[in-house]
């Protein structure tokens, strides 16, 4: 009889813990996928007249563009497509997280400068795209898969030879889609990360410290139910199973996806493909994940805009009237302000003239 009961009493004790396990596996779960979600909200676009961007309407006589959509997944996305005359090539460009095609009108208006023809696109779930979110790292991949299978469908855009650029998110999405079997003739990768586990646990450790590592396998189970394949695609496996030359840029100060952390860069001792090149940017005030692409002046101006931003704000108690920030945008100088670090810009249009020369 006590044999029976000591039995019965194991037998409760190990459902009691695997029920224990489970609930803590469930926890752990929700609680992954509740983080996960919050990382990657939809991105609206901004109000114009309260942002020192660059306007689509400040280059827009110049070079005017056209609308277009494609499908990506169960969203319409919207793209557009700047013509030239006699393009050498067509750049596509894909923009980092928190932004849209419209973030990157400055380098938008140098390819074009250039004798580029441009494409870029709002991603799912930004800016005038479908989609309640971003949904998360690997659908800027797919996302940028569906554009230039678009590419591919249209007779006038399927001849040029095609080139892809892309800052963080974007980049991330540049060098992997040397995964997949369109015809790129070269991959510009900024500020990108080598892979979306990679990014997501730098960023989690940042958010929940050690428990990042504990909620991996989640993760990681969350985003192959999102995205299957792509989920576990990396930059360094893209690169070296291709035969497309790739420029990875990458800032020494960037507090994003760090220099020696999540990034391509990091890894470029994995990297065996002879046709890769790396291009650290050590400049101090121009190192970072975004002021890389910044000038000089424009950095110098942006601290003056910042200081005088920062008086107004303290004056009206932290709580500008709309109509006050209005009139502050409306003063600043645009074109200024996102002026371009040409020394950058000429790197990787050189880089593409290469490619575009060498095929």
């Amino acid at each position: 009889m006590k044999n029976v009961t000591a039995k019965v009493s194991l037998k409760n004790t190990m459902m009691a813990g695997i029920g224990l396990v489970l609930l803590l596996a469930l926890m752990s779960l929700v609680f992954t996928v509740a983080i996960y979600r919050s990382q990657f909200p939809r991105v609206t676009r901004p109000d114009e007249t309260v942002t020192a961007s660059l306007r689509y309407t400040d280059l827009s006589e110049k070079y005017p563009r056209v609308l277009f959509y494609f499908v990506s997944g169960a969203n319409r996305l919207h793209g557009y497509l700047y013509h030239q005359d006699a393009p050498l090539g067509l750049v596509v460009v894909a923009h980092g997280l928190g932004g849209g095609a419209d973030s990157y009108l400055p380098q938008i208006e140098y390819f074009l400068e250039r004798g580029w023809q441009v494409l870029a696109f709002d991603a799912t779930g930004s800016f005038d795209s479908e989609g309640k979110s971003t949904r998360g790292f690997p659908q800027a991949l797919l996302d940028l898969d569906a554009a230039l299978q678009y590419v591919s469908q249209e007779p006038e855009l399927a001849t040029l030879p095609l080139f892809v650029f892309g800052h963080s998110w974007g980049g991330y999405a540049a060098a992997n889609i040397l995964h997949y079997s369109h015809p790129v003739r070269g991959v510009v990768a900024v500020s990108a990360a080598n892979s979306a586990m990679d990014m997501i646990m730098e960023q989690g450790r940042r958010l929940v410290g050690s428990v990042a590592r504990l909620q991996q396998p989640f993760v990681n189970a969350y985003q192959h139910l999102l995205f299957g394949k792509a989920a576990s695609m990396t930059a360094v496996d893209a690169i070296n199973s291709s035969q497309v030359p790739t420029l990875v840029i990458h800032g020494t100060a960037d507090d994003m996806m760090t220099f020696s952390g999540s990034s391509i860069i990091s890894r470029r001792n994995e990297i065996t493909s002879p046709l890769a090149q790396f291009l650290a940017v050590d400049e101090e005030g121009r190192n970072g994940h975004n002021n890389l692409f910044r000038s000089e002046e424009a950095i110098t101006y942006l601290e003056e805009v910042n200081r005088e931003y920062r008086i107004l704000y303290e004056f009206h108690n932290k709580a500008i009237p709309y109509e006050i920030n209005q009139q502050f945008y409306a003063g600043i100088d645009r074109r200024l302000l996102q002026g371009l670090n040409l020394d950058l810009m000429d790197a990787i249009n050189d880089f593409f003239l290469e490619c575009l020369n060498s095929q």
